[in-house]
């Protein structure tokens, strides 16, 4: 009786070959594969032939995620609100998350995820407090 523990070498070999296949057919459609994050054009979730998959696509693998782990329900685009968030919370520039979302003016990225969050309100008073501390 053979185990695949047994034949790591071969195991490896399959992956090895099927991965390779994958990113050269994803290639061969014009997807870009890089880790560049600054990369124009490139649809984040594309389907194979880089087109944008049908709308609730996303969601459905979302969902899945969230089934299986007992997950509190949240959408694909609350999912970037939530980053976008905690982008502002750890210090991020709003000229940072604007070329992040890739949003072409900064306006947009301030009317929609610019609110403020309970930690950045304690840590502007925070600040205040310091600098009006320092003048003394």
């Amino acid at each position: 009786m053979c185990f695949l523990s047994d034949e790591p070498d071969i195991i490896g070999l399959y992956i090895n070959q099927n991965l390779k296949v994958r990113v050269q057919k994803i290639i061969e459609y014009g997807i870009e594969v890089t880790t560049d994050v600054y990369v124009k054009n490139q649809l984040v979730f594309p389907n194979i032939e880089n087109y944008l998959h049908e709308p609730n696509k996303t969601y459905q693998w979302l969902k899945r995620v969230l089934d299986k782990y007992l997950l509190e329900p949240i959408t694909t685009h609350g999912l970037r609100h939530t980053h976008c968030s905690l982008l502002f919370e750890a210090g991020a520039t709003i000229k940072e998350v604007q070329v992040r979302l890739g949003h072409k003016d900064v306006k947009t990225t301030l009317d929609v995820y610019a609110h403020v969050t309970k930690q950045a309100k304690a840590s502007t008073i925070e600040k205040f407090n310091n600098y009006l501390s320092n003048l003394i």
